[in-house]
This record gives structure tokens, sequence and C-alpha cells, in this order.
């Protein structure tokens, strides 16, 4: 049996979950709402303030969908009580991130500004010029938009200029040499 899907999940104080008949969950908590509906092969069971996620059978689509089903649960669950964030940096001469009300405007040596709104559910910091945090309480919307900044200008191997992940590392190459 997966050892993650087999985890149980203990719901905090302030947390309100709901599991409709078609595997409809909805979680209710101090940053907001989420609902995902989970496949019909995996059930969610409430005992108290514990989720429990069970599997009916071995068979290989059940076995890879019971971890998958809990992760999002839990996920939900940490999203509405602490929210997901990541921080991306800006690194080159002359880049620069800003915020003006709710678009995040960049400078990363294009002819042009790039300019990138706020959503409803996802909101961009930016402390320095040179760091964007970017917050929800969805993790895979964080994930995207985070991508989507990353994206604009990816960091290169040569000078290591771009954005990036402040968590990643860019494998730098060496330039060409001027052997005869």
């Amino acid at each position: 049996m997966s050892r993650i899907g087999r985890t149980p999940i203990t719901i905090p104080a302030g947390v309100e979950i709901t599991i409709d008949e078609n595997n409809k969950v909805v979680v209710k908590g101090p940053k907001g709402t989420l609902e995902r509906t989970i496949v019909p092969q995996i059930k969610i069971e409430r005992n108290g303030d514990v989720l429990n996620v069970t599997r009916p059978n071995d068979e290989k689509q059940t076995r890879s969908l019971h971890g998958l089903s809990r992760t999002l649960v839990y996920n939900m669950v940490v999203g509405v009580t602490e929210g997901f964030s990541k921080t991306l940096e800006v690194n080159g001469v002359g880049y620069r991130a800003a915020k003006e009300g709710n678009k995040l405007v960049l400078n990363v040596g294009y002819s042009h500004q790039i300019d990138l709104e706020d959503t409803e559910d996802i909101t961009t910091e930016v402390p320095n010029p040179n760091t964007i945090i970017v917050k929800g309480i969805d993790k895979q919307k964080v994930g995207q938009f985070a991508a989507e900044i990353r994206g604009v200008r990816p960091p290169e191997p040569y000078k290591g200029k771009g954005i990036k992940y402040v968590d990643e590392v860019i494998r730098r190459k060496e330039g060409k040499t001027g052997a005869k």
C-alpha cells in the first residue's frame, strides 16, 4: 500500500471540510476556500479531526491515484491555513522588478517592460528590486504563475543573467577561449 496514501491528514482548528457523494472535496479555512473533485475510485473518510484516504483494490491505476489524491487534499488543507509562496531572484545589470498597483513590472533587458497582472487568488510582492515573492492558497496556481514569471527571461548559463528561483542552481558554462 502507498506510504503517502496511508498517512492520515489531521484537520487543524478553524478548517471545515465537506465531502460530497461524488468525491467533491471543499475545504474552507481562514485564508479562503478551495474545492477539487477526486477520482471516484478513491474513498475519503472523515473520522473526527482526521481524514483517511483509501483505495478499494490494488490495480495499477488506483495505486497510482492513491498517493496523489491524498497529497492533493493535504495541499488544500495547508493552502487554506498557511498558504504557499515561491521566491524568485532577478539577476543582471539593469534588470529589476517593481510593483505598480496590482501589476508586476519587469525590466529584464528587452526594449519594453513586461507587465504581469495579479489574479484574484495570486498576489506578488517585491521587497527589493531583485526579489519577487509569489503568494497564494493554491499550490498549483502559485507554481504556474512563478513559472510564467521565470519564463519571461530564463537564466542563461554563461553570465547567469535572468530570473531564477532562489533555491535554483544555475550550471555555469565556460565561454569561448582564444586558442589558435
